[in-house]
């Protein structure tokens, strides 16, 4: 029978390499012009390859993202979101503050009427969370 070392202290110094949020390119994010301003279109960009890092962990995190909007008179540009989403990648993040600047993030670029990100993150330990934020534009 094999030997297992149950000395889990040697995965204390384990870390991959992560970065601050600083990493996350905002500056991708573009625009296009909608046509149909004032028409209540309700756009939906679902993705189930988004990754973060858990800051305390150091171990990656998972989600299916869906964000949803009507927008003002600009629309997400697809290649830059996925750029931008992509970049968190390697971005030690709480799952509830990346959902939190996903929406802000997208919100400043875009002036949508409305916005809801909603991400469901990956069971850990038989836990999984869901993380659901929304914008609505005043007046």
């Amino acid at each position: 029978m094999a030997h297992v070392d149950h000395n889990y202290e040697r995965y204390n110094k384990i870390r991959f390499d992560t970065h601050d949020e600083s990493a996350i390119m905002v500056d991708i994010l573009d625009t296009i012009p909608y046509e149909y301003v004032g028409k209540k279109t309700e756009v939906s960009l679902p993705t189930n390859e988004f990754t973060s890092v858990c800051p305390w962990s150091g171990l990656p995190d998972f989600a299916d993202i869906k964000i949803i909007y009507v927008p003002n008179e600009k629309l997400i540009e697809m290649k830059s979101l996925k750029f931008y989403l992509t970049s968190y990648r390697n971005v030690g993040i709480y799952q509830e503050h990346a959902t939190n600047r996903i929406l802000n993030d997208l919100v400043k670029v875009a002036d949508p009427i409305s916005m809801k990100v909603v991400a469901l993150w990956n069971a850990r330990g038989g836990l999984g969370t869901e993380v659901v934020v929304e914008y609505r534009k005043e007046g």
